[in-house]
């Protein structure tokens, strides 16, 4: 599963997914920004690129994922696995900034941490009803 070359800007992925960048990498997948051409929205595409242990946790992954659902929670698109055996999930894309970008550049306000706080507290009680416990 290693070693796969990186999907090009333009390329179609899966009959249904426009590459549109490579938006980064984890310990198990790199992640695209896609446009998908069945529904017109922008996806978060990550395709596994790790081990068999890398393969049963992101299995796992997109089971949770596609058992969630709440707003503060990313929704879950699609999943696969390609030609190659390659697994691959597709979810919302959410724009903005992550929140160590976000502290980097000013502390939050006592409100904006309560802000926050509630909305993380809300889905990990939706994962938790669930019966998700996240690590």
């Amino acid at each position: 599963m290693g070693g796969q070359p990186r999907l090009a800007p333009g390329e179609l992925f899966a009959e249904r997914f426009e590459i549109r960048r490579h938006a980064g990498a984890g310990g198990m997948s790199l992640v695209y920004a896609a446009h998908d051409r069945q529904s017109g929205q922008a996806v978060a595409l990550k395709v596994l690129h790790g081990d068999r242990a890398s393969a049963a946790r992101f299995v796992r992954e997109v089971w949770v994922l596609s058992e969630l659902h709440h707003p503060a929670i990313v929704r879950y698109v699609a999943h696969g696995t390609t030609a190659l055996g390659q697994a691959w999930l597709a979810m919302e894309w959410l724009d903005g900034e992550d929140l160590a970008e976000r502290l980097a550049r000013a502390p939050l306000t006592a409100a904006e941490a309560v802000i926050l706080a509630e909305r993380v507290a809300a889905a990990l009680a939706a994962a938790h009803a669930a019966g998700v416990v996240h690590r």
